[in-house]
């Protein structure tokens, strides 16, 4: 398989990594200093685009790739408002796009874990639930989809909670998500239920990016060959 990387920062590089390991070609790499090489004969060469940049770009770079005709896996964070308009335009190109706020196999399985636990968690009001998340300080966005995307699920299944917010809050409807920037962590996610008796707490942390890298190349496997619009769950038939 011939991949395009659209980003070539710390992430780019450990999903080239492993898709040389994987016997894959790496036929393009854009960054900022060479976004002049994005072209319509460059990206032609591959068969499928591996989008890891920023909010500020994520969405042009999305649609480029749709507009001529090349597969898309998305892992960059912060710019959702928009995600909408990514779904609308790839149905219309016939293309193919795959996002998640996370490629890490482990973090997905948790994501399943958290959906559970919030169903269970619903009926027991003496408990209230928070969010806590860590990453590195050159993360450009805060709360991380990956905080995002859970606190949706807990959204979904608690019904006392009726929205997140981003800081400490003294309205009992709202789910809080705290957010933490420290070196070197790349990324803890945690959901506690607290009441006056115990916590119930469910955990993720991520060592190193190779479990990012390596589900965003088995996401572009996936998506060499396909039409739609895909997630994560669809990559590992959860």
């Amino acid at each position: 398989m011939r991949i395009a990387l659209i980003g070539y920062g710390k992430m780019g590089k450990a999903i080239e990594e492993i898709a040389l390991e994987k016997k894959h070609e790496v036929v393009l790499k854009i960054d900022i200093n060479n976004a002049d090489e994005f072209t319509k004969e460059n990206i032609s060469k591959a068969d499928v685009a591996i989008e890891f940049t920023g909010p500020h770009s994520a969405f042009d770079n999305v649609i480029k790739c749709l507009q001529l005709g090349i597969p898309i896996v998305c892992g960059s964070t912060g710019w959702l408002d928009k995600f909408d308009e990514v779904k609308n335009y790839c149905n219309k190109q016939n293309g193919t796009f795959i996002y998640s706020s996370n490629y890490s196999i482990g973090v997905n399985l948790f994501f399943e874990l958290n959906t559970y636990l919030a169903k269970l968690m619903n009926n027991h009001s003496e408990y209230n639930v928070m969010l806590e998340e860590i990453h590195h300080t050159q993360k450009k966005d805060a709360p991380s989809g990956t905080a995002i995307t859970l606190a949706e699920q807990v959204l979904q299944n608690i019904a006392s909670k009726k929205k997140w917010v981003n800081h400490i809050s003294d309205n009992a409807e709202d789910l809080e998500i705290i957010s933490e920037r420290i070196d070197p962590a790349p990324g803890t996610h945690k959901i506690k239920y607290q009441s006056p008796i115990d916590d119930i707490e469910i955990i993720h942390t991520a060592h190193n990016r190779k479990g990012f890298a390596g589900g965003a190349v088995l996401a572009a496997e996936f998506a060499s060959n396909k039409k739609g619009i895909f997630s994560m769950k669809d990559v590992l038939g959860l």
